[in-house]
């Protein structure tokens, strides 16, 4: 555009403040100023929310792009590009004229565009005996060009928005699911606590974002999700360090609440089945079961055992074979494993071994895995739970010495 002169639209179309702003801005363009018009397009549609441009207005400015026949946007290019309506149809896949008109008419608005009309509101341009363009009418991408810095930074920050909301919807659904699976274990190991307000609260949370979701939204919906997962947690770990320091009253409770003299839990209930069905179905060549030690040397081995005992007392092997569940469960073994000592040694000796794995717990790894290394042994006939029991009395016999 030439410096100093302002153009005013053609026919009906009245001038505005924007179209005189545009035309303004776009005075101040440096000479040697250029930029990649496909770069600005694609900043462009970046930046549409920040410029109140829809789709189809962008459309169109491809379109008017395309028209241009370098892919600098430069002054001594020539800024001006004229096709008509009709080849601007055909560049945007046969958008109604009307619609056309309408969408140019919003570019120029928000002074993206700047109209440069003929006497007649032709778009055409002439050209010299060179067939260089001399002077050509219809719109100036200067308006464009002028504000292409701008432009970036717009597009920048709205990519900079769209990974943060990214990143919260990440941080918020993994904090719901995590608020779920640990209401989940609650609820399965039968911990007390009213796990299902928990899981409503947590559900109304996602329930109430709007559809339309701005990072204030999400802030504030994240920070009630944080503060809800770390009461259940805290809830959670309350209730783990009172069953350690208590002795687990709430495993005790749950596999041997109904430890009358006439009951068993369904562990030793399978242990008794399998002892059952050994003797009546023991093959010939069946190796000799191992022996089971007296009760009283397997308490003197492993006293820290008596504390989960009914009552916090044992006084018969029924005593030990239902703490040796609670313990089982406290440390991790699966009941298939505790299931296979059983057949392999026996219940009382599998009890007994659960008490040694106890008393050993600071230097074993895994109890599972133990104890299932020492069934595979006794199975091979290569185990003896003697030499277990009297090492831990010789350990006992000996801190107590060192002690006095």
């Amino acid at each position: 555009m030439e410096r100093g002169h302002v153009t005013t639209p053609f026919g009906r179309r009245s001038m505005t403040l924007g179209m005189l702003a545009s035309q303004v801005i776009a005075k101040d363009i440096e000479p040697d100023k250029s930029v990649d018009k496909w770069k600005l397009y694609r900043a462009l549609c970046e930046a549409k929310p920040r410029l109140g441009v829809t789709d189809r207005a962008l459309a169109v400015m491809n379109a008017l792009l395309s028209f241009y026949p370098k892919n600098e946007l430069s002054q001594d290019n020539g800024l001006v590009v004229f096709p008509s309506n009709a080849q601007l149809s055909l560049r945007t896949h046969g958008m109604a004229e009307q619609t056309i008109r309408r969408h140019l008419a919003v570019l120029v608005e928000v002074g993206l565009l700047a109209r440069k009309d003929s006497a007649n509101g032709k778009r055409y341009a002439r050209r010299d005996r060179t067939g260089t363009i001399d002077e050509a009418y219809g719109f100036s991408l200067a308006p464009l060009l002028a504000q292409s810095e701008d432009i970036e930074r717009l597009a920048d920050a709205v990519i900079a928005e769209r990974l943060q909301l990214q990143r919260m919807r990440e941080r918020l659904t993994i904090c719901c699911r995590d608020i779920t699976k640990l209401v989940e274990t609650a609820l399965n190991e039968g911990m007390s606590g009213d796990w299902e307000t928990i899981r409503l609260h947590a559900i109304s949370l996602l329930k109430a974002l709007p559809r339309k979701l701005s990072a204030l939204h999400l802030t504030q919906t994240l920070d009630k999700m944080h503060h809800l997962r770390d009461d259940t947690i805290n809830q959670l770990e309350i209730q783990i360090k009172s069953k350690k320091l208590s002795g687990n009253p709430y495993q005790i409770e749950r596999h041997i609440q109904n430890s009358k003299p006439d009951s068993i839990t369904e562990s030793e209930q399978l242990c008794d089945d399998q002892r059952d069905t050994n003797r009546i179905t023991k093959p010939q060549k069946q190796q000799e079961p191992i022996k089971a030690f007296p009760l009283g040397m397997v308490l003197n081995a492993c006293p820290d055992i008596t504390m989960y005992g009914p009552g916090g007392a044992i006084s018969s092997w029924r005593d030990l074979m239902a703490a040796a569940i609670v313990v089982r469960s406290m440390l991790g073994v699966s009941p298939g494993a505790y299931q296979s000592a059983c057949q392999a040694l026996g219940p009382e000796n599998a009890a007994a071994v659960m008490a040694c794995i106890l008393e050993r717990g600071e230097h074993i790894n895994s109890a599972g895995g133990y104890l299932r290394d020492l069934t595979r042994r006794a199975e091979k006939g290569e185990f003896s739970l003697g030499p277990m029991l009297m090492a831990l009395i010789r350990a006992s016999a000996s801190s107590e010495r060192k002690a006095s």
